[in-house]
């Protein structure tokens, strides 16, 4: 009896998880860490708590039936909850590639499907070996896929619409809602659609790799060479006489001249900063073992003094000449780590 348990819990938990680590192996620039992957495994299994109590809530207060609301109610409340963890990460600038998108996305519906197969597991310990694998190599794969689709889409319309708005959000939110809604419906026989989705998915997250991978590479190099010319701008003599030197000497008249000064300081840091992200990332895309260099973490403070020393306006006057995206601001979250 014991033995019947623990295969069906290994046919139920170690597949996502299996698919999961796979993912991370892809990602040849190393764009995620396993205990940041670990902590939204861990976001995911509380939105899973939460998703249990709202159904609970809402089959009771509407009076639906079960096996309709799992269809229709269900997947929206589930992909909502689990979508606010990709949400809070895309807006703190934690994910900036397709690649980490997909892996983040992927943990958090990880973590959903672990605690989900968990209850499953103690409610549905007898049945059939065939119900643990529809569970395990259907719902719980898809319940990743589905989010790591929704992340995918969510950067994309960030990207394109220059904010994470609303119609920025609900497209891909409705994507993940319908697709979860009709695998719940039983649209094919429950066999049929776990095959679809081992079939489906691992294409679908190998184009997407390989898209972001192109961006990467295109982000890295072209942000390289800015960044350079911009170093090396700073570093000669001919600065005060370069657009940019003319820039920040015409900010005199608005403020003083040691605010002016922290600001030269504050554009030279971030661009070594920049330029020391877009290396890791070029080594370890080569295999390369990237040392923890100590100045960065103390760069990184100094950052974060200048920043209260001179205050947001004088900082907003700065970003044109930072190109501060959202992949720039994620690289320095990135050096941080």
């Amino acid at each position: 009896m014991a033995l019947a348990v623990l295969l069906r819990a290994c046919i139920g938990l170690l597949p996502v998880l299996c698919f999961l680590a796979t993912l991370m192996l892809l990602d040849s620039y190393k764009l995620v860490r396993l205990r940041d992957v670990v902590l939204v495994i861990v976001l995911g299994m509380l939105a899973a708590g939460a998703s249990f109590l709202a159904n609970s809530w809402l089959i009771r207060a509407s009076g639906f039936d079960f096996a309709a609301y799992s269809r229709y109610g269900g997947p929206l409340v589930e992909e909502t909850f689990k979508a606010t963890v990709i949400l809070v990460l895309v807006r703190r600038h934690r994910i900036g590639f397709l690649v980490d998108a997909s892996v983040f996305g992927f943990a958090v519906g990880a973590g959903f499907a672990l605690v989900e197969n968990l209850y499953y597991l103690n409610e549905l310990a007898n049945s059939h070996v065939a119900v643990w694998i529809v569970r395990g190599f259907g719902t719980a794969v898809l319940h990743g896929g589905v989010q790591a689709i929704f992340a995918a889409m969510l950067l994309a319309n960030t990207d394109r619409r220059g904010a994470m708005d609303l119609r920025a959000v609900l497209p891909p939110l409705f994507v993940a809602v319908l697709i979860h809604a009709a695998f719940n419906s039983f649209m094919l026989p429950p066999v049929q659609e776990t095959m679809l989705v081992m079939v489906s998915l691992p294409l679908l997250m190998y184009w997407v790799f390989l898209r972001s991978e192109r961006a990467v590479e295109g982000w890295i190099g072209q942000g390289f060479d800015n960044d350079r010319e911009l170093l090396e701008m700073l570093d000669s003599g001919a600065f005060s006489e370069s657009p940019t030197g003319r820039y920040l000497h015409g900010l005199r008249g608005r403020f003083s001249g040691p605010v002016v000064a922290d600001l030269v300081c504050y554009l030279r840091i971030y661009v070594e900063l920049a330029l020391r992200a877009k290396g890791v990332l070029m080594m370890r895309e080569n295999g390369i073992e990237v040392v923890e260099d100590p100045q960065v973490a103390e760069k990184l403070e100094e950052m974060r003094y200048l920043e209260r020393s001179v205050g947001p306006t004088a900082l907003l006057t700065i970003k044109p000449l930072l190109h501060m995206s959202r992949r720039d601001l994620w690289q320095l979250y990135m050096l941080g780590k």
